[in-house]
């Protein structure tokens, strides 16, 4: 993710922009939901969770992700694979329009993938070093050329985001980083969309918000009760948070309001809040490669001494992580070891570390994300269990831009940085990747910096198995090997909690029709939104 300017958060408070949602929701179906920032709304860009959301209603993909964690047809009508598993062919539907009225085809989808693997960014990671060749065969035929056998290949293809070729190619900017391609259409891609989806990007203030309206020309059925329009707005404070909830000026909060906030929004009338497992996991990163946190005892002395029971305690209906995926997550290990507080064994690790004489001349630095203001009390708890074993923790309130920004390098990267992370695609392979091979080493999912061949091969060898029995299999054996090095602490499994305006909004993820994708779960075709009962409200 490139850099961005610093977002203020609070901006919204101010008066003007309040008057503009209420200005806004006169005579409007509207869902206006609230984020932490930034969001990139290009699909060779995008990955954070505000951004997989505005993908998912701008852009259409080949397949999509169902409740029961398989994939249903999208563009792709029908699909034959190769008896090597490593030529994939894809049959597209007829009449798909992009919004600017041309047609969807083969060429766009190649030239999608094409893009996404040549810019690197986002979800490049699931194709790059696999997808070899694109090519559309005709119209409405398009085929991936696979370097090796990629077991959750079709899975992957929720992340592929189909952008209009001609677009793209007309707002190029030259000179540009991919010579006769110049910027690839990134800055054009910025503030503006080249999808087909079922909305449309209206307006894009970087630093405020998103706006969409609904394509009245889209391909599959929306329901007559979707919102007109879908706002994206750039806060998670509570205040500003509580101010629209009760003035019905947002529809859906973010998912980071402290566990005191959670209790003020379910006080309000017509607000419930709802929670649903994802497969995000809650992970202290640590990095192998900076002292004191590169030393295995070091880093094992920290996992005993960590109080995961009051961890757990203060975020309500969770539970400890079993490991590093989610408990009941496809491919997840029921049999991994799982730490537990125990000061006598962390005594012990840290007694075998090469630190252990001169503690306190290697302070660790704990990095926790200022838009999830509870994880400063995990925070504390951790620098108090550490002063248990005689570790000195000291804490940093940092924003999430900058966060993005500092792991970008070995040098930048604290000891210890948190972080949420939800599977981009559903099983356990999802986690494992992008939380610990290599390639995504310099990304905000990754502060470890392992940069470990032996268990990228692991990672890779079982991404390539195409039955699922065996490759489930070996996730495991990744799993057990990651709780052996000890590169994270793995907090506890995310219930991930919203507020809603469930007297006037039907939200199926709220009902528990969850699907086990970062960003579906927002595709505003499937939510209802009742203005007349908002109005009732009103009164």
């Amino acid at each position: 993710m490139k850099r961005a300017s610093k977002i203020l958060f609070i901006s919204l408070i101010a008066g003007s922009l309040l008057i503009g949602f209420a200005s806004m929701a006169m005579g409007k179906s509207l869902l206006r939901a609230t984020f932490a920032w930034p969001t990139y709304a290009d699909p060779a860009v995008g990955s954070d969770f505000s951004s997989s959301c505005t993908l998912v209603n701008v852009y259409d993909t080949l397949v999509y992700p169902t409740l029961e964690g398989t994939i249903q047809p999208q563009v792709a009508k029908s699909w034959e694979v190769s008896g090597d598993s490593l030529t994939w062919t894809f049959h597209l539907k007829q009449g798909i329009k992009f919004h600017d009225g041309s047609e969807l085809t083969a060429e766009d989808v190649a030239f999608s993938m094409d893009r996404l693997t040549s810019i690197g960014e986002g979800y490049a990671y699931l194709f790059t070093g696999r997808v070899i060749k694109s090519e559309a065969l005709n119209k409405y035929t398009v085929r991936f050329h696979l370097q090796e056998p990629f077991g959750p290949f079709l899975t992957n293809l929720v992340r592929l985001y189909i952008v209009n070729k001609k677009q793209v190619m007309n707002n190029i900017e030259k000179p540009g980083p991919y010579g006769e391609l110049g910027d690839y259409g990134k800055k054009y891609l910025l503030t503006h969309d080249a999808g087909s989806g079922p909305y449309r990007i209206k307006e894009f203030r970087m630093e405020e918000y998103v706006l969409m309206e609904k394509n009245p020309h889209y391909w599959l059925p929306i329901d007559l009760d979707a919102p007109e329009e879908v706002k994206f707005i750039a806060t998670t404070e509570p205040v500003t948070i509580r101010t629209l909830i009760s003035r019905r000026e947002l529809e859906i909060s973010d998912q980071w309001q402290t566990e005191e906030g959670w209790k003020s929004l379910d006080a309000i009338k017509g607000i419930d809040i709802t929670g649903f497992f994802m497969g995000g996991v809650f992970y202290y990163m640590m990095h192998t490669k900076k002292a004191p946190t590169d030393d295995i005892h070091f880093r094992k002395a920290m996992a005993w001494a960590t109080d995961y029971d009051a961890v757990v305690s203060l975020f309500p209906g969770t539970h400890q992580a079993q490991g590093p995926v989610a408990v009941d997550f496809p491919g997840w290990n029921p049999d991994v070891f799982v730490y537990h507080r125990d000061l006598a064994r962390a005594k012990e690790e840290l007694q075998k570390s090469k630190y252990y004489n001169k503690l306190d001349d290697y302070p660790v630095e704990v990095h926790w994300v200022a838009e999830v203001p509870d994880e400063e009390k995990v925070a504390l708890l951790f620098m108090a269990n550490m002063a248990d074993i005689g570790i000195t923790v000291n804490i940093v309130k940092t924003p999430w831009l900058k966060t993005v920004d500092e792991v970008a390098t070995q040098e930048t990267s604290p000891n210890i940085e948190t972080i949420f992370v939800a599977p981009h695609y559903p099983e356990a392979g999802s986690i494992l990747e992008s939380r610990y091979h290599s390639q995504s080493a310099p990304t905000w999912e990754q502060n470890e910096w392992l940069l470990d061949p032996q268990i990228d091969k692991m990672i890779e060898d079982a991404i390539a198995t195409i039955d699922t029995e065996e490759r489930f299999a070996k996730y495991r054996k990744i799993q057990d090997k990651m709780v052996e090095i000890c590169p994270s602490i793995f907090m506890f499994d995310q219930l991930e909690r919203h507020a809603y305006q469930s007297s006037y909004v039907e939200w199926p993820a709220a009902r528990g029709e969850v699907i086990p994708v970062m960003g579906y779960n927002f595709d505003a075709r499937f939510i209802k939104v009742y203005p007349e009962k908002r109005e009732e409200l009103l009164k």
